[in-house]
């Protein structure tokens, strides 16, 4: 038995407002839910992304276990090779410094940023793990 994909992945943001509008508006993440003052939770292809306020989610409730972090996280979008040109455009028209480009020598490119709590985001196509972009469709 082997778990087979990642589902949803979650990073702490510590202003909720201002995550909320920057994964909608620089992403384009559809919201799915938000509960005020503890998460925001975004569809992202056919996976999910939380983002959780980590003072209000490391206590545990009815509904959930203790969640949150502190410090910096990461997490990486696939996106097409065609592509990466006009998210980095985009990117740098709404003011997001580009914060490092590489080229992988097995192939492949990211894009790295940050979000306004300070994670690390990166924009790479599937190459980078040898895998084919047609992943992508599966959202």
């Amino acid at each position: 038995m082997k778990v087979q994909d990642v589902l949803e992945t979650c990073l702490c943001v510590d202003d909720l407002g201002r995550a909320d509008q920057f994964y909608a508006d620089v992403l384009g993440l559809e919201l799915e839910s938000r509960q005020e003052g503890r998460h925001v939770f975004f569809r992202c292809g056919r996976r999910m992304l939380l983002l959780f306020n980590p003072l209000a989610s490391r206590e545990s409730n009815e509904h959930f276990p203790s969640h949150g972090a502190f410090g910096p996280g990461h997490i990486a979008f696939g996106v097409r090779e065609a592509e990466l040109a006009a998210w980095k455009g985009w990117l740098e028209q709404r003011g997001v410094p580009i914060e490092k480009t590489i080229d992988w020598p097995g192939g492949g490119q990211s894009v790295y940023f940050r979000d306004p709590a300070g994670n690390s985001l990166e924009l790479a196509t599937p190459k980078i793990w040898g895998i084919g972009e047609e992943t992508l469709d599966q959202g």
